[in-house]
């Protein structure tokens, strides 16, 4: 399978003039298509590793499927680099009764990159998709200290980036503060399909009563995931964007961000987050 951790030499240079070699070690990051059939359906670059998470989430968030049982099989097809070595960047989707098959006329005809989870969609519309789970108002209420606590516990288990420094992690917490789930990926967004996705194949949908941790900014896209999976909160270290607080709100989301130890901001919600 690719790596998740990359070696590159590199020249380190100082102010005073001086240089130095050295081995650094870099996140991979290669390219992943999802197909149904033998029909392309997608590609995103991401970092290879829970590629079936990432998958299952992907789709959970695309409306295609709800439940474990939705996803018959995946399997990686023959993929092969220059040297002829299976690369597992192509996985193939088998959905099973239930499921909402996709409409693969309109599929993306994109490399989505790392650093965008909604690029290729032909119209905004198509993100603001309904959720089959119902954020509830009495499910997901969280005490503020259990909340300001979950980003230490999340960068405290990042073991990718604590070795380069160069990706997104997002965690699904309960509402007690127990990290359940961690994944990391140089795409924030892949990072939460990970997490959606390993939960859906655990059988642990709708996630009512858990929190979502992200390690970087708030945006569209992750309230949008969210809310798809049935979390009732999310919270970032960084900022929110408008739209993000703007769905949320319509959603029944809690949003928070600036989560920084000591204090936080609630955009939506706020009622979920006890003793604030």
């Amino acid at each position: 399978m690719g790596r998740k951790i990359i070696r590159r030499r590199v020249i380190r240079a100082m102010s005073d003039g001086t240089t130095r070699v050295r081995e650094e070690k870099l996140a991979g990051e290669e390219p992943l298509e999802i197909r149904f059939g033998h029909t392309s359906f997608t590609t995103s670059m991401r970092t290879p590793g829970d590629d079936f998470d990432l998958v299952a989430g992907f789709l959970l968030a695309e409306g295609i499927v709800t439940k474990a049982e939705h996803l018959a099989a995946m399997r990686y097809c023959l993929g092969t680099d220059e040297d002829g070595n299976q690369t597992y960047n192509v996985i193939e989707v088998q959905l099973g009764f239930g499921a909402v098959p996709p409409d693969l006329s309109a599929a993306r005809n994109v490399v989505t990159s790392s650093a965008c989870g909604i690029c290729g969609t032909n119209s905004i519309d198509e993100v603001r998709k309904k959720s089959t789970f119902e954020l509830r108002e009495d499910c997901g209420r969280v005490d503020l200290g259990v909340l300001l606590s979950m980003p230490d516990t999340l960068r405290e288990s990042q073991k990718l980036f604590s070795s380069t420094g160069g990706v997104h992690a997002a965690g699904l917490f309960s509402t007690g503060g127990e990290l359940l789930i961690l994944r990391e990926d140089v795409g924030r967004h892949n990072a939460v399909d990970k997490v959606i996705g390993a939960a859906l194949r655990e059988g642990r949908m709708p996630l009512s009563d858990t929190v979502l941790q992200v390690s970087g900014r708030a945006s569209f896209e992750l309230v949008q995931k969210a809310a798809m999976a049935g979390i009732p909160v999310l919270t970032a270290v960084s900022a929110p964007s408008s739209l993000a607080v703007d769905l949320a709100q319509d959603a029944g989301l809690t949003l928070a961000a600036f989560s920084r130890g000591h204090s936080v901001n609630l955009y939506t919600h706020a009622h979920r987050v006890v003793n604030a």
